[in-house]
């Protein structure tokens, strides 16, 4: 990693430095150019070495870099944090996006699957976030997650994931409360159907990966559409985004009538 020192604040339209996860692919990767076209300086990571390396090259500046590693790894947090104090001095914004998923009948999924399920997408943000609190609060950031619809209305061959994202949603409601006495901010995003590689690495009850195509509901919006709609939401201080008015009327349906 190189020396280069950020000076970015949290404070709109003002450079930041962002530390994004699962940056190498998908709606990551989008994020990670839309906020590097805003000025930004960022620390990306992924699980693919390579990918992500290809990434960083693509970009080509000396306000990236990169880390790669398995986020369910503590070390690979205190990695990070280490890196976003010595290398920019300083973090605004940490994007938890790195998820994955599954399709496979609850009886039939092997219990080790649903546990990488819950381990990436929600004990692997809430212990980054967790890691990086200090670094936040220096500079009264901002933290995002990326929720799904399925953390409160239940689909069908998807409970590890509809678990997982349900514990991130309400760990990190919680968590918003608590990190507010010290200025930093929280963002829950609820994006519906997105055209990006969670799904088309979707794991079957095997843990190998699904055999069979996902079903959708509704327009399936691209990761740079959805990138979009996250750092306006971001700047504007919101606090939940519901990126479509399908993703907000199934979460008002959900709550009056489930059985529907």
């Amino acid at each position: 990693m190189t020396s280069h020192r950020g000076q970015g604040r949290s404070h709109k339209n003002t450079p930041a430095t962002v530390l994004i996860t699962g940056a190498a692919s998908g709606l990551g990767w989008a994020l990670a150019k839309a906020c590097h076209a805003r000025g930004h300086s960022l620390l990306l990571t992924d699980i693919d070495a390579a990918g992500l390396a290809a990434r960083v090259a693509e970009l080509d500046s000396d306000r990236v870099e990169a880390l790669s590693g398995d986020i369910t790894d503590p070390a690979l947090h205190r990695q990070l944090v280490d890196a976003c104090r010595a290398v920019f001095g300083r973090l605004d914004l940490l994007i938890n996006n790195a998820g994955i998923t599954h399709r496979s009948p609850t009886l039939l999924t092997r219990p080790e699957v649903l546990r990488k399920v819950m381990a990436v997408d929600y004990h692997a943000p809430l212990e980054l976030t967790l890691a990086a609190a200090d670094l936040l609060r220096e500079s009264r950031g901002r933290v995002a997650c990326i929720g799904s619809m399925a953390g409160w209305m239940p689909v069908l061959g998807r409970a590890g994931y509809c678990a997982a994202k349900a514990a991130l949603a309400q760990s990190f409601e919680v968590l918003r409360a608590e990190l507010a006495q010290d200025g930093v901010s929280l963002l829950m995003v609820y994006p519906s159907f997105l055209d990006t590689p969670i799904d088309r690495n979707a794991l079957g009850a095997d843990g190998q990966p699904a055999g069979h195509a996902r079903s959708t509901l509704g327009s399936v919006r691209s990761a740079a559409w959805m990138a979009g709609e996250i750092l306006n939401a971001l700047e504007s201080g919101r606090e939940r985004l519901f990126p479509d008015r399908g993703s907000w009327l199934a979460s008002l349906l959900w709550r009056i009538a489930p059985g529907l």
